[in-house]
């Protein structure tokens, strides 16, 4: 007579009598969930975003130590508290999930105009070289403008995402996106900043474009931006002065410091054709020596082509390539549409303001006094570019992880999408 073995009895499954078992499980799950694998767009994005930020302040400190007064690190030790100051706010804005920026888009956006009108309070507004555009607080000066991109792209991408049924009646398409959208750019042109108004109607028109709006409904606000563009430049003796020397190359005022409107994108052109294929050498350029204007601000691409050459503006250009194609796989691959429309909005801010930057530089494009995200000096434009870029990584959490296949003689199963965290898959 055969007797069958008795199988040993499993231990209690009272989770009570098991606590610190219990504790030191949790807290490897809760860390396993902050190191668990993330889409390939989320490694791109945030390496892109952070070599771009030291090179821009590799650059800055470049551009600034010739001509500072008291000790030559003073400005990029400004620049570099608000790097230290935004690259956290971009990996905390990256663990946020979708439902957080849908529930902030009203909010964010009255707090950006709010912000925007402090430029026309006495006392408060700076003017500087034609605009006011900035606020001065408890010494300290800010762009609340930059703000004003961000909150644009999410409340415009929240509100398309909300009627995204009803777009193909243009009541729909252009209420309230509209008038909201010329109150968000008449607070910025009241302050007759042309440049960061004309990214706003970009802003505005890429959103409408990726929430896939019928041709003929876009093409409407499309000529609308451009008629307020032209408006804007004739209306302005200072903008048209510009233009008129942008198409007069050949003018003997450009020769001369303040004789001609064309004086700083000339030597601009001297910087980046004095640099040549390998550059001067970093720290050696010559026109940051008060020959070109606004060398660290919004000409900074053309002191990386004197001290770095060519080779320097091709990295840039490559870094800037990188991320553009990280973020358009996050609108491809995404099936919500809020994530797509603020992902194409801010895809349009700071890839297109980057090719407007360096196309003034070369002299494609009038001067229009766009910094270079991530790279120009500007506290306030480096921490809103980097809180951009956290709002993408946070999307690229809610795409599918592929990964890695495994040894196939183990017998180990073959790589699988992963899908993202709940949290984060919430709409």
């Amino acid at each position: 007579m055969t007797t069958t073995p008795s199988r040993p009895t499993p231990p209690p499954t009272n989770l009570a009598d098991d606590g610190p078992a219990r504790s030191g499980f949790a807290a490897r799950v809760s860390l396993g969930r902050v190191f668990a694998p993330v889409p390939s767009e989320f490694l791109l994005l945030a390496s892109t975003a952070l070599i771009l930020t030291g090179f821009g302040l590799v650059m800055v400190l470049s551009a600034t130590m010739a001509t500072a007064n008291a000790s030559p690190f003073e400005t990029v030790l400004k620049q570099a508290v608000f790097a230290l100051l935004g690259i956290p706010l971009m990996f905390i804005a990256g663990r946020m999930p979708l439902r957080f920026w849908k529930r902030i888009a009203w909010p964010a956006l009255g707090l950006g105009i709010a912000l925007q009108l402090l430029v026309f309070v006495p006392g408060l507004g700076v003017h500087n070289d034609g605009n006011t555009n900035w606020i001065s607080l408890f010494g300290f000066q800010a762009q609340p403008s930059e703000f004003l991109k961000l909150a644009l792209a999410i409340w415009l991408g929240f509100v398309l995402y909300r009627k995204q049924t009803l777009l193909s009646k243009w009541q729909h398409v252009f209420i309230p996106v509209v008038p909201v959208g010329t109150l968000v750019i008449g607070t910025v042109m009241g302050g007759h900043d042309l440049g960061t108004a004309m990214i706003l109607m970009a802003i505005l028109l890429g959103c409408l474009f990726f929430s896939g709006v019928k041709l003929r409904l876009f093409v409407i606000p499309l000529i609308l931006v451009v008629a307020a563009a032209a408006v804007f430049a004739v209306t302005s003796p200072n903008r048209m002065a510009r233009i008129m020397s942008f198409l007069n190359v050949d003018s003997t005022d450009c020769y001369f410091a303040d004789a001609g409107s064309c004086y700083q994108p000339l030597h601009g052109v001297w910087a980046l054709a004095s640099g040549g294929i390998f550059g001067l050498g970093l720290g050696n350029s010559r026109e940051k020596y008060q020959w070109l204007p606004a060398a660290a601000n919004d000409y900074i691409f053309a002191i990386v082509g004197e001290e770095l050459g060519l080779i320097g503006c091709a990295v840039v250009l490559g870094l800037f390539a990188l991320y553009a194609v990280g973020a358009f796989h996050i609108i491809r691959k995404t099936d919500d549409p809020f994530v797509r429309i603020v992902a194409g909005g801010i895809t349009i801010w700071i890839v297109g303001q980057a090719l407007i930057n360096i196309g003034v530089v070369l002299r494609v494009f009038p001067v229009l006094g766009v910094p270079l995200p991530f790279m120009s000096q500007g506290g306030t434009s480096l921490v809103s570019g980097l809180l951009a870029t956290g709002v993408l990584l946070s999307f690229a959490r809610t795409l599918p992880v592929r990964v890695p296949a495994l040894d196939v003689a183990s017998g180990a199963r073959p790589a699988r999408p992963v899908p993202a965290r709940a949290g984060s898959a919430r709409r």
